[in-house]
């Protein structure tokens, strides 16, 4: 699909993102209490489970106030890229938007959000080559 209608499927949303140690998940915290949102994470190391400890994944307390998303969605040993990232979290905005919330981004992975919104495509041949990935 093209860039225009991609974007704008997942219009209005929010994204907080930056360093480690800015402030982002309590700021998306509190945009998503108070404009009716769900938080969407853009991190590449929250989407493992069990890889709980140095990914400041938010806590159950955290995740109880507020319903999350792209936290916990594969095992440490599978691969995961922005390749994989973008549509998953596509697909979590527009059900967010369904559901008439607000999608609110959140994390410290550029490339993530870049991939989603600038509907970046990566060839499978780029993302399996091993050759490519060792240059």
């Amino acid at each position: 699909m093209d860039r225009e209608k991609r974007t704008g499927e997942i219009s209005p949303a929010a994204a907080v993102v930056g360093s480690t140690g800015g402030g982002k998940s309590a700021l998306a915290l509190a945009i998503c209490e108070r404009h009716g949102g769900e938080l969407v994470s853009v991190d590449s190391m929250q989407v493992y489970r069990t890889m709980d400890i140095g990914t400041a994944k938010p806590t159950k307390e955290e995740q109880a106030r507020v319903r999350h998303h792209m936290i916990d969605v594969c095992a440490p040993d599978t691969p995961y890229s922005a390749a994989d990232y973008a549509p998953a979290a596509l697909a979590a905005a527009r059900a967010i938007a369904g559901r008439g919330n607000l999608p609110v981004f959140c994390g410290g992975t550029g490339l993530y959000l870049q991939s989603l919104i600038e509907n970046i495509t990566f060839s499978d041949a780029a993302v399996s080559s091993e050759e490519l990935r060792r240059e």
